[in-house]
């Protein structure tokens, strides 16, 4: 080095000074961040490395969740989801809605099966209540309602958004749990005069509705605020947001 720096009279100093010197990223390399800071912030900061390394891979830019996990380590980006928890299992079911389902999760074609919940979202004050119905084929909500009561006519809603927006298709099946706003007669009625196939999962077994199970804990751990939302509007905007933004951008299945 001492003849190197003596040849082309820079001092020794300079010369460590410039090798030293901070790299900067490729442009491939900047491009990259920026989708994952980009999904992160989408996410409310609550992304994990798989839901992350799917958006950008979606985005255009091939990203496995090793490597994503280790970019948001770098970025100083965290996770804030929670933790899974366990279903409870039963095996009684309803007396005249049979579990016709059975888990069968798998179909071939949209509107061959839906299924329905229902969960809570602070606003504030007070709870309030959402309703999703959930296409099988794609895992992709086709309608939803927020109700500050958890009565019938809130997934009665959901259900006629389902059934509009996917243009009156007949021969459905609709799977849910045995909560009273599913087997209502006012709720069932709606199902008759839609020509939908009422299914039902045996009590208390939240795996014979996993999918919705899953999408509604999505939803609360990489989207909705720990403290929940300041109003019903603002909630009501960040289900929306939540369902034709983020959730409609990651795959889940």
């Amino acid at each position: 080095m001492n003849q190197l720096c003596n040849t082309f009279e820079v001092h020794r100093s300079s010369y460590r000074a410039w090798r030293d010197r901070p790299q900067l990223p490729k442009p491939e390399e900047l491009r990259l961040q920026v989708l994952i800071k980009e999904s992160h912030q989408l996410s409310n900061g609550s992304a994990g490395a798989r839901s992350i390394a799917t958006m950008v891979t979606t985005a255009g830019v091939s990203l496995s969740r090793y490597r994503a996990g280790r970019r948001m380590k770098a970025l100083g980006l965290v996770s804030n989801q929670q933790p899974k928890h366990r279903y409870k299992k039963a095996s009684q079911e309803h007396i005249s809605i049979p579990n016709k389902l059975a888990r069968n999760f798998d179909v071939s074609a949209p509107n061959q099966v839906w299924t329905g919940d229902i969960t809570y979202i602070w606003t504030g004050k007070r709870w309030a209540y959402l309703a999703v119905v959930l296409d099988l084929f794609a895992r992709k909500p086709v309608g939803w309602a927020m109700s500050l009561s958890p009565d019938s006519s809130l997934t009665r809603r959901a259900l006629t958004m389902a059934y509009e927006s996917r243009g009156e298709p007949h021969g459905v099946m609709f799977h849910s749990d045995q909560g009273c706003q599913y087997t209502s007669l006012f709720f069932r009625q709606q199902l008759w005069r839609y020509q939908i196939v009422q299914s039902m999962s045996r009590r208390g077994n939240c795996w014979d509705n996993s999918p919705m199970e899953r999408f509604f804990r999505s939803l609360k751990s990489e989207w909705i605020p720990e403290i929940g939302y300041s109003s019903f509007e603002k909630a009501s905007q960040g289900v929306t947001d939540y369902i034709l933004g983020y959730y409609s951008q990651a795959s889940y299945s």
